[in-house]
């Protein structure tokens, strides 16, 4: 398992319920309305299943390794800059990171590159875990990476005074 297939099993999922190219273009190029971008969410759900099917055909290790490789995806948009321009507690951020990883690498990239592309209270809490519950189920206790997925745990993204809850 490596980053192009991790990309490649979530692009299956968009294929099975055809793609929807031409909208997810568009919010890569900030080009769609967030309401627009919000009703991606009602899609989401089957999605999440098709993606699911992909990772219940894979070994132990290969799925171990789709779990690694989100982790570090939502490790890595764990930024105060990116979480000003979707909002939410500590959770509500999270999902807002899945929704971003569950929508594609082109916008994954675009949002890393650019906050500002980031859709305020966008979610898809299923993306957070799929891979984790899933492994879980089939094989047991997950390993712990020593990378965490939750909010605020990528202290280079965190200014120690802009938490989602600093104050609370």
């Amino acid at each position: 398992m490596d980053e192009n297939r991790f990309w490649a099993i979530i692009e299956t999922g968009w294929m099975a319920v055809g793609g929807k190219t031409k909208t997810r273009d568009k919010l890569v190029a900030g080009k769609l309305s967030e309401e627009r971008a919000l009703a991606l969410e009602e899609t989401l759900d089957d999605v999440i299943d098709a993606i699911t099917e992909e990772l219940n055909s894979l070994s132990q290790e290969e799925l171990l390794a789709f779990d690694r490789i989100l982790e570090r995806k939502l490790f890595d948009i764990d930024r105060a800059d990116i979480h000003a321009h979707t909002d939410g507690s500590d959770d509500g951020f999270l999902y807002c990171r899945g929704f971003i990883v569950a929508i594609g690498r082109a916008y994954y990239e675009a949002v890393l590159a650019d906050p500002a592309k980031a859709i305020c209270d966008a979610e898809c809490e299923a993306m957070c875990y799929l891979s984790w519950h899933l492994h879980e189920e089939k094989f047991g206790e997950v390993p712990n990476s020593g990378i965490s997925r939750e909010s605020c745990s990528n202290q280079a993204g965190w200014p120690s005074d802009e938490s989602p809850d600093a104050g609370n």
